[in-house]
């Protein structure tokens, strides 16, 4: 749920800013097919009940739906912020790789959160002694934020880089046919066109 905190964080910051928020319709966001199911993936994989029943499919269908996300994320690195993400994505990606497809999780953190190792798959584990252990999950968010959980380095550059596409994208300067400028003096019209 850190990435909730980032949206939101970054539509207020580009608000306050003066930025509005019907010119990030107007960007233009490559691959989006194969990024939502990499995301769907996810999602499926840390919900009850396949969460439970996944067993060693889990961690090759983590990582394969976590690079597909990478690999959207990359053809669409011109976008400003998305090299923050590639490289927190990246950052996550070499900790779930090097500990066998899991993303281990500081014992502590887990603590400040009031909760224990979850049983199934999940994508936070505990682990005696994790590999590349300053890139896993070693942060907690306070205990009173709703959907409060474990994060990493790397979720802290994607929200980031997530937060400055969006602020970046709202404060986009308005040509006179009140279209945002972009390279080439091209506009598109729909949220994320799709382009090869």
């Amino acid at each position: 749920m850190f990435m909730l905190y980032a949206l939101v964080i970054g539509l207020v910051v580009g608000r306050l800013l003066g930025g509005r928020l019907d010119r990030i319709a107007a960007l233009r966001f490559r691959w989006v097919p194969l990024a939502l199911a990499g995301l769907a993936v996810q999602v499926a994989l840390f919900s009850s009940p396949l969460t439970e029943r996944v067993g060693a499919l889990g961690p090759p269908l983590y990582v394969a739906s976590t690079i597909a996300v990478l690999v959207v994320v990359g053809r669409n690195i011109t976008i400003p912020g998305l090299a923050l993400v590639a490289l927190g994505a990246l950052s996550n990606l070499a900790a779930i790789v090097a500990n066998g497809g899991f993303m281990p999780a500081s014992p502590s953190a887990l603590e400040a959160l009031g909760r224990t190792a979850e049983t199934g798959f999940s994508n936070s584990v505990v682990l005696t002694d994790p590999v590349l252990a300053p890139l896993t999950d070693v942060f907690a968010m306070p205990a009173f934020l709703p959907f409060a959980n474990v994060f990493s380095v790397g979720d802290v550059l994607i929200g980031l880089g997530v937060g400055l596409a969006l602020v970046s994208a709202m404060r986009r300067p308005v040509r006179p046919d009140n279209s945002p400028d972009r390279p080439g003096g091209t506009s598109t019209s729909g949220l994320f066109r799709t382009r090869p």
